[in-house]
């Protein structure tokens, strides 16, 4: 047994060290619980509604007794007060869902969106991604709904950022549904709102926004006629400089605009005739193996690598890629500002469909786009190189003919 102090029924301090394992009574219902080198305060007490419950008060390393004590004494007046009495266990647990509700009415939209965005960018694939989520929240949604409490969102607020844009500019309208609930629902599993997530699609806004399928345009990128390619093809060999390099070396491998500027030569086989854009690099985040032509590999070789850059396409500055607006120019220069860089995969794809035999997997696989159709993915699960290394050669050859009169043929480069 411990020793006791002059207070019958109290631990006398200099033992609360020595005690052995097991509960030991200071009184007034509160025990330290010892169990090996542990020692815990403890509050013993009968609920108001009858059952016999523990509460803990800290470690003795933390809590002296007097401390104890004193807290005790004022559970103890909470359970036995005579017009109200109250389990200090639940009072604990509301005093915590208040504080929650507190925290979470404090947090607004804006600062729940910043927070979310800090811990997703990392995972993005560059940081203009990051840019364009800040832009359209910052245009569309923090003006209506930015610093209201991220609790109070509900369907009404996120329809008011919507629906003024929601037919007339829908691709950015769903982009911003997508990005709100995404939001909405990190904040909800953060405890900062409950309930349904009121910007989700189906099931709940489709029954009340027109589907994107029914108000969407679709804008195509501009593209030239197949017809008039080679002929296009032969004035832009006649230009020089990097940015019509690039613009054929981008229609002869149908790759999207961003690929080619962003090229380093640690992603070209020359040998192998094999250009190998890593997965980060790509819309689709998969890495894409592009079978190079006799005539895109003779650009390369013919550009050479610029001291202190590591891409094949350096802009202004050796060590950033070419500029975006590079191949534009390059258009434009040539008098054909109807046009865009990333239109040419559209001609690429008129001329496979409607001019050759090549297989529409192979065809869509050059293209790096995702097949829907999950038979088709299977059986293209390889890269199909060969295949697709003859139907590049082909386009090739075909942007290296002039045609006349829709039927004639005339070569303009016989090494291509």
């Amino acid at each position: 047994m411990a020793k006791r102090d002059h207070q019958p029924g109290k631990l006398a301090p200099v033992v609360l060290r020595k005690l052995s394992d097991g509960w030991h009574a200071d009184g007034g219902n509160l025990y330290l619980f010892v169990r090996g080198t542990g020692r815990t305060w403890v509050f013993r007490y009968t609920a108001p509604d009858g059952r016999r419950r523990n509460m803990g008060l800290g470690s003795l390393d933390t809590i002296p007794l007097a401390r104890a004590r004193t807290e005790a004494a004022k559970l103890r007046a909470e359970v036995r007060d005579p017009f109200s009495p109250t389990d200090p266990q639940e009072r604990r647990k509301q005093d915590r869902v208040a504080t929650r509700l507190d925290r979470a009415r404090r947090m607004t939209f804006k600062s729940c969106a910043a927070t979310y965005i800090d811990s997703q960018k990392h995972g993005w694939k560059s940081p203009k991604h990051t840019a364009q989520w800040e832009s359209t929240l910052a245009t569309y949604v923090y003006p209506l709904i930015g610093d209201l409490p991220i609790a109070e969102v509900d369907t009404a607020l996120v329809i008011k950022c919507l629906d003024p844009i929601w037919t007339t500019r829908n691709e950015t309208a769903s982009r911003i549904r997508g990005r709100v609930e995404s939001i909405l629902d990190w904040a909800r599993t953060s405890g900062f709102r409950t309930g349904e997530n009121p910007a989700r699609w189906k099931g709940h806004l489709e029954n009340i926004l027109a589907a994107p399928s029914k108000v969407q345009v679709v804008k195509h990128h501009a593209a030239l006629p197949i017809g008039e390619v080679g002929t296009f093809i032969q004035l832009l060999c006649q230009r020089e400089g990097i940015g019509a390099r690039a613009l054929e070396f981008a229609i002869l491998t149908a790759a999207r605009s961003g690929e080619v500027r962003g090229a380093t030569w640690s992603e070209i086989d020359l040998s192998g005739a094999v250009w190998t854009i890593p997965a980060e690099r790509m819309k689709a985040g998969k890495e894409h193996r592009v079978p190079l032509s006799p005539r895109a590999v003779e650009i390369l070789k013919g550009m050479g690598k610029v001291a202190g850059s590591k891409f094949v396409f350096p802009g202004a500055k050796p060590d950033r890629p070419m500029s975006d607006m590079t191949l534009t120019s390059v258009l434009r220069r040539m008098d054909r500002g109807d046009l865009t860089a990333h239109g040419f995969r559209s001609t690429f794809r008129d001329w496979a469909g409607e001019t050759t035999n090549f297989a529409r997997e192979v065809v869509e696989h050059a293209l790096a786009h995702q097949l829907k159709d999950k038979a088709e993915a299977a059986y293209a699960r390889g890269s199909l190189l060969q295949k697709r290394r003859r139907l590049m050669d082909s386009w090739a050859d075909y942007c290296a003919t002039v045609r006349g009169d829709g039927v004639s043929v005339i070569a303009i480069r016989g090494a291509a």
